[in-house]
């Protein structure tokens, strides 16, 4: 998603269209296997999104001998239910928060999708021991803190393309200092059926001194209130009918987001004048338990002070090109085979996106799942405080989680 410290050497960005002898190069030496650079060095696409499900030579395999990863929170509807739905999203922060942290120990970038109860990752073979045993790890520090189940799991890209199905991916830059991985194909899909299975099981990790790396994990927004003028938060989330087409199924539903809402930066429901941090010592506490797997006194006292002063820096120059970078990177769209996006705008805007969606669907091109809310819950990795940073976007309530459950209904047979 963003390169890591020292790491810009190996992403390559192109902003002119690529001569067509170096694409063909470019896709052999990418579709090498044991390629652990693939995803660093994929050309970074500065095209809409909508243009780019059209351009399919713009999509690359991932190499067979990478790695699926995937986390989720086992019954995570009922846990949002019952009122723990920003600690859902804490546990899948610290998911990705653990394996970003082993690849910039490596120089490498991956993609990886936040799903608000969870998080996928496509990781090539240098760090798939490290990222499942720090996941594994996650795991235990959640049963014992949170009493919630986290599932984790890894399926070999190799294993996904011997059954049958398909997983490709491109870069898209989103913002100035933002780029988002897209994937087509049933690949993840296929992979998350196996992981969600009732006899998959990983073995947990031996009993070491072994701490798991979870620096840069923050969760210390308040809820946030849409952009003024706007009404509710929308989550989103679409997948392609069997037979169709995906990227041009794709493409209809965002050529609607665009024309209903207008551009991406029009329909993001982050923006600066909204944002309130929440100093509560419950709150510093859940995030401190999540990544420190314990209580912490000294953890505690210290971040509910720097909390408090937080107030104070963000009036400094610095402060405030940080909550401008904040807003450009902020992770509201994800694209893993389907489309799940957070946004904001108001209720006309929405019924006539669901009048629109409605009729893809009855078309057979697509189904979807929407939860409506009134705010938009953040959670952040912040490794550094310029430029290095993301921050993962949700409906409040469980808008992801509560969009996959009217999502799910559809598949259900009256």
């Amino acid at each position: 998603m963003f390169p890591p410290p020292g790491g810009a050497a190996f992403l390559l960005q192109y902003t002119d269209p690529i001569p067509c002898s170096l694409k063909n190069l470019t896709f052999r030496y990418m579709s090498a296997a044991g390629n652990d650079l693939f995803y660093s060095r994929l050309p970074v696409n500065e095209i809409s999104l909508s243009e780019l499900f059209m351009e399919e030579h713009l999509f690359f395999n991932i190499p067979p001998n990478w790695h699926i990863l995937i986390t989720d929170v086992k019954k995570s509807t009922m846990a949002v239910a019952e009122g723990l739905h920003e600690t859902v999203n804490l546990v899948a922060t610290g998911c990705i928060v653990a394996v970003l942290n082993i690849a910039y120990r490596e120089n490498l970038t991956v993609p990886f999708f936040f799903g608000g109860d969870g998080a996928t990752f496509i990781v090539p073979p240098a760090i798939l021991k490290d990222s499942t045993k720090a996941l594994l790890l996650h795991q235990q520090n959640t049963e014992h803190n949170f009493k919630l189940t986290l599932r984790v799991g890894h399926v070999p890209v190799e294993d996904v393309y011997g059954h049958g199905h398909s997983l490709s991916i491109s870069k898209l830059k989103t913002s100035g200092l933002f780029s988002i991985p897209v994937v087509l194909g049933d690949g993840l899909s296929y992979a998350e059926k196996i992981i969600k299975g009732e006899d998959y099981l990983l073995d947990p990790p031996a009993i070491t001194d072994e701490e798991l790396d979870l620096s840069g994990m923050q969760c210390r927004w308040d809820k946030i209130k849409p952009p003024e003028n706007y009404d509710e938060v929308v989550s989103l989330l679409v997948i392609a009918r069997e037979g169709v087409k995906q990227a041009a199924a794709f493409k209809k539903v965002i050529d609607q987001l665009d024309k209903i809402y207008g551009d991406p930066g029009k329909r993001t429901p982050i923006t600066i004048s909204k944002l309130k941090l929440k100093a509560t010592l419950k709150k510093i506490g859940t995030e401190m338990r999540a990544r420190l797997g314990g209580y912490k006194p000294l953890y505690l006292v210290k971040t509910w002070m720097t909390t408090l002063l937080g107030s104070l820096y963000f009036r400094t120059k610095p402060g405030k090109n940080y909550l401008v970078q904040l807003v450009e990177m902020s992770d509201t769209l994800v694209i893993d085979g389907k489309i799940n996006t957070v946004i904001s705008g108001t209720v006309k805007q929405r019924e006539q996106l669901e009048a629109a969606l409605d009729e893809l669907e009855q078309q057979g091109d697509i189904r979807y799942g929407l939860y409506v809310s009134k705010e938009s819950v953040m959670s952040c990795y912040v490794r550094r405080m310029d430029q290095n940073h993301i921050h993962f976007v949700d409906g409040s309530e469980g808008g992801y989680t509560k969009a996959a459950g009217v999502l799910k209904k559809k598949f259900v047979l009256p």
